[in-house]
């Protein structure tokens, strides 16, 4: 286990020879390609102890606490300075949707300055494109003529509900005394998943020993909740009892729609956020949404229209608990084509950042009047026909974009409003 540290930050002024507390220095995350760097106190490092030696973060009580916990993590909203700018050098709670910095701390412990430059340094992040309840983020620095030339550390995410991390293209920056100052200067996104060089006075990866050269590199990073939940789309004719996936209706008739959800996190769910995409040929009634769950189990009008163009917020869900929404549209002809015409409709059910999709569909025979047809010339009766065009509008049923959003509106339940927007996963699956 990594040491319970918490990292200040700051561009480091201070100078060796300043005094400090000794921390552990065992510290079981870091790692290096020397088979695991002495640690050295300050005192040490200023009598010389690494002789001409050019390495990296191996001071135990340097201004950041052990530097071999040289990658930490907080809040991206905290700010740049105060108590609130506290770094979490092991491990970090996350929550859905929100962002978070990620920091390397690069430090050429030499005290010997510009005699002692560190060549071709450049640093690394590590991000899992996995999903899961910890996620560990590694950091990595390199330098060519540093002993030993290469060195590791994470900092582990956690939550009680699966997430992933999604790095903010862009937001890579480092800051130093040199071209890092006053804001520092951005770096090239290939330090996620493959490496970026570093430098005080310019990107060329020369970084001078001693504190006043310290380098501090940051990412931004989004939790994303990976909701675990049911979905399942039904309809069935207005007045009937059994709900199907498929049905065949006429024009004129009214269908009842069902969207189905069931929270299968072992936590409960705030904010559960609904919304139909309805197609063409299918027109909402009005005041026909109802919600039914344990608070309702009679059913409870929903007082708005909103579920067919913004959504609603059905509320909060414990663990393994459900509802259905309901309502009501009418079969109607508005660029039917001749022949079977298959109408799918859509659901949408948005927790976080996390919105999952199901349909149901109902098929409208047209019959259309033939033709009359015209008669073939003949030498008798030479007059060319006029020319008939049919033309015949075909049915379209399209999936809605990735990307949409539901708003929330119409609030049934515990909760404040959110938006839920995201990636969607097709579903088929059944509630239990």
């Amino acid at each position: 286990m990594k040491n319970s540290l918490k990292i200040a930050l700051g561009v480091a002024t201070a100078v060796a020879g300043a005094g400090a507390v000794t921390l552990p220095s065992v510290v079981g995350a870091w790692g290096d390609n020397g088979g695991g760097r002495p640690s050295y106190t300050i005192d040490q490092i200023n009598k010389g102890e690494l002789g001409d030696k050019i390495v990296f973060n191996s001071i135990s009580n340097s201004t950041i606490g052990d530097e071999k916990n040289f990658v930490g993590a907080r809040d991206a909203s905290t700010g740049n300075n105060g108590a609130a700018n506290v770094w979490n050098g092991n491990d970090i709670t996350v929550e859905d949707g929100k962002y978070y910095l990620v920091r390397i701390y690069a430090h050429n412990n030499s005290p010997k300055g510009y005699e002692a430059v560190a060549k071709d340094t450049a640093v690394s992040f590590q991000i899992p494109k996995t999903s899961g309840k910890s996620v560990e983020v590694n950091g990595f620095i390199t330098s060519s003529n540093a002993t030993p030339s290469k060195y590791w550390d994470y900092v582990k995410f956690n939550s009680n509900v699966n997430f992933h991390l999604e790095y903010v293209k862009g937001s890579a920056l480092l800051e130093n005394n040199g071209i890092g100052a006053n804001g520092g200067i951005k770096l090239s996104d290939s330090v996620v998943g493959n490496y970026a060089k570093i430098g005080y006075s310019a990107l060329n990866g020369e970084v001078p020993g001693c504190y006043q050269y310290a380098n501090y590199v940051t990412i931004k990073v989004k939790a994303v909740y990976d909701y675990n939940y049911d979905i399942a789309k039904t309809v069935r004719k207005a007045g009937t009892k059994d709900w199907s996936e498929t049905l065949a209706v006429k024009v004129g008739d009214t269908v009842e729609y069902q969207i189905a959800y069931k929270n299968t996190e072992a936590a409960t769910v705030n904010n559960v956020m609904v919304k139909d995409v309805l197609p063409n040929n299918v027109e909402y009634v009005k005041g026909s949404t109802v919600l039914y769950n344990a608070a309702h189990a009679s059913g409870a009008k929903v007082n708005d229209d909103k579920l067919v163009s913004t959504g609603i917020n059905i509320g909060n869900y414990t663990a393994g608990s459900n509802a259905y929404i309901r309502f009501q549209a009418k079969v109607v002809d508005k660029n039917l084509a001749c022949g079977d015409n298959t109408i799918t409709n859509w659901g949408q059910i948005g927790v976080g950042q996390t919105t999952k999709q199901d349909a149901a569909t109902i098929t409208v025979k047209k019959t259309c009047d033939k033709p009359t047809p015209t008669p073939t010339p003949t030498p008798d009766n030479p007059t060319t026909p006029e020319t008939t065009t049919t033309t015949t509008v075909a049915t379209v049923s399209s999936l809605p974009q990735t990307g949409a959003t539901l708003t929330a509106s119409g609030i049934v339940g515990v909760g404040a409003t959110v938006t839920a927007a995201g990636y969607y996963i097709a579903s088929r699956k059944k509630l239990h």
